[in-house]
């Protein structure tokens, strides 16, 4: 009696045929997500991937003749909209995702009734949810240029957000635009005249269906210490000792939640506040009367970084239009190595038990 053994190599190739028949019947009614899901290389399974059977010997030339149609672009891999399954880390809820620094002229009003363009950096982010693998960045760009034509106002750029907020399918966005914003100023003395420049933030933030206005200054200042001045005055009053009082560059960022009211709160608005508050604004352009001027000036408001604070939150009080604000001050002192620094807040908008440790490095004016 003759047994006969089958032969395992020929078993095995038709198991595998069969695997490959199912799998092709499967890949074709898949969607190219779900290819890309199960395993990208299933694609060159299908019929219609054969003329890449030779993959990757590919073609180098540039095809400048190509056209995409709709069809072409269903067909694209999204990988950052991609199924829950593709999240990688923990699966949590994301604050803030998005872009920064994308840079757009705006044309913004000026309280005189003129118009001014500016390059503008922009932020823009959403809140992403903790199932969902990723946004589509661009999709926020092209938000911006839809608006970016239009004179600036909040409502402007809450369209914006409202736009990208919908497109991206998020709960929470929020939009930050950074400028330098020109003011021409006279001298103290002389009459000469030349643009002082203010580094702005405007910030709109959407949360829990709650829409906020927010400003950012940065105010550059000269700070005379009134420790100093008394001490060199003593030299002078009773030794006869010529001796000069320590000043230095020092820069406070103001940021102020608007409320909504009739009246506007201008830029400009804000910067004669910071000028009436504490008056020792840095000048552009001086000649020796106007050197001469600003160093009375100084001695006639000399000022620790705690009263810099406080003038500015005094002024900022007594303005309807400014609900809750944020005072962040840096003396870049001439005496000591290191700078002398105040925060005061007003309002839950920025009462925060953390500092960003790198917050007052970035008080420096940059010329």
């Amino acid at each position: 009696m003759n047994i006969h053994t089958g032969d395992p190599e020929r078993e095995e190739r038709a198991r595998a045929a069969a695997a490959l028949e199912t799998l092709r019947a499967w890949a074709a009614k898949a969607t190219p997500t779900e290819v890309a899901e199960l395993d990208p290389a299933i694609s060159r399974l299908l019929p219609e991937a054969s003329d890449f059977a030779n993959y990757p010997a590919l073609r180098r030339a540039y095809p400048e003749d190509f056209e995409v149609s709709e069809a072409y672009k269903e067909g694209l891999p999204d990988l950052q909209n991609g199924p829950e399954s593709l999240i990688r880390g923990a699966k949590r809820q994301i604050q803030h995702v998005g872009i920064s620094n994308f840079r757009l002229p705006i044309r913004f009003h000026t309280r005189d009734g003129g118009d001014l363009t500016l390059e503008t950096s922009v932020t823009g982010t959403v809140s992403l949810e903790a199932e969902k693998k990723g946004i589509n960045m661009s999709r926020i760009m092209r938000s911006f240029y839809r608006h970016a034509e239009r004179t600036f106002s909040f409502d402007v750029i809450e369209a914006a957000l409202r736009d990208y907020q919908a497109d991206l399918e998020s709960f929470d966005a929020r939009i930050q635009m950074r400028f330098s914003f020109p003011v021409k100023r006279r001298s103290l003395r002389s009459g000469l005249e030349g643009y002082q420049y203010y580094d702005i933030a405007l910030e709109l933030v959407e949360q829990g269906g709650r829409m906020i206005e927010i400003i950012h200054l940065d105010y550059v200042y000269s700070s005379t210490c009134p420790c100093s001045l008394e001490l060199s005055e003593h030299a002078r009053r009773t030794r006869h000792q010529l001796a000069t009082p320590h000043s230095q560059r020092s820069v406070a960022r103001l940021s102020v939640v608007v409320k909504n009211q009739p009246d506007t709160l201008w830029f400009e608005d804000l910067i004669d506040l910071c000028r009436t508050a504490v008056p020792t604004e840095t000048q552009v352009m001086v000649k020796r009367e106007d050197e001469q001027a600003f160093a009375e000036l100084n001695a006639a408001n000399p000022i620790f970084v705690e009263d810099a604070a406080r003038l500015f939150a005094e002024a900022m009080e007594n303005d309807r239009r400014i609900g809750d604000f944020r005072v962040i001050a840096s003396h870049q002192e001439s005496l000591h190595s290191h700078d002398a620094v105040s925060v005061l807040t007003e309002g839950a908008t920025f009462a925060a038990q953390s500092l960003d440790p790198k917050v007052f490095a970035t008080l420096f004016h940059v010329g």
